[in-house]
């Protein structure tokens, strides 16, 4: 399997339970969708912790986790396999996809929009209730173990009509939409995180709700709950906390010096 493309084999036996707050019932639906063999499709905006979910359900599971992070270099030949020359010799090589029909894994493709097209060509049999791989390049036909899960992810908020999925993609899916977390929780997840108390973390999640309103005003997107994360931990190792918030908050969001000045504002209103 390619380094470069999976991140590899995660949360095997004996590894701690992942933190995760539920938002709803949605490890209730996961669990269900694992159970018929239909695969998932999480909807939601950067940073809201649709990567930490799937780390949590795959341990909850007990299923190996294979991650990988799409991206517009991403080829199915990355995915399924190649041949390589090894010691003069060509040997195929697994690609993570392949890897995880193999083994009865969870595989996760972590913003599958942003991959090349051809990667949808590969997924929808697996997708389906065929639920196979088939690898050309080997002449042979991969059929998925009950055990493998086929989860995807993508921020639609963010996508462009070019990027958007395409129902035949799409409808092969369960879906699961996943917000921000309410305030509360928000800031108990901050708190677990980054140890710092409770009455800052409270005045961060204030801060990230009033930074999500500026996206009225042309703000890309809003504070995620892992950019509150950021900021917290660096106010808990020392930096001051309008520091940390303008380089783990303000400066990642955007390189408007309007929208700066903005979130700036708001941040020295609600933190000094």
């Amino acid at each position: 399997m390619s380094d470069r493309v999976a991140e590899g084999h995660e949360l095997r036996r004996g590894t701690a339970e992942p933190y995760y707050r539920r938002q709803g019932g949605e490890a209730e639906l996961f669990e269900a969708a694992f159970r018929h063999r239909l695969p998932i499709l999480l909807k939601g905006p950067t940073g809201c912790g649709k990567t930490r979910f799937v780390r949590h359900m795959a341990w909850r599971l007990g299923r190996p986790l294979i991650t990988v992070a799409c991206h517009e270099d991403l080829t199915a030949t990355d995915l399924v396999g190649r041949f390589l020359l090894r010691g003069g010799e060509t040997a195929w090589s697994d690609g993570p996809l392949t890897t995880g029909v193999r083994e009865g894994a969870l595989v996760y493709l972590d913003e599958v929009v942003e991959a090349r097209r051809d990667i949808v060509v590969v997924i929808h049999p697996l997708a389906d209730d065929r639920r196979i791989l088939p690898i050309e390049k080997l002449g042979t036909v991969l059929e998925a173990p009950p055990e493998f899960m086929l989860v995807a992810s993508f921020n639609p908020g963010y996508q462009s009509a070019l990027k958007d999925l395409k129902q035949s993609t799409r409808q092969r899916f369960v879906s699961i939409g996943l917000g921000y977390p309410d305030p509360d929780v928000e800031a108990e997840i901050i708190e677990h995180e980054t140890g710092i108390d409770g009455p800052m973390a409270a005045r961060l999640v204030r801060l990230g709700i009033s930074i999500r309103r500026l996206v009225e005003e042309g703000l890309e997107e809003g504070a995620s709950t892992r950019v509150l994360i950021y900021a917290a931990t660096l106010i808990q190792s020392g930096v001051p906390s309008v520091d940390a918030c303008r380089a783990a908050i303000a400066e990642p969001l955007t390189d408007d010096p309007d929208l700066l000045a903005a979130i700036q504002a708001v941040v020295e209103a609600i933190l000094r």
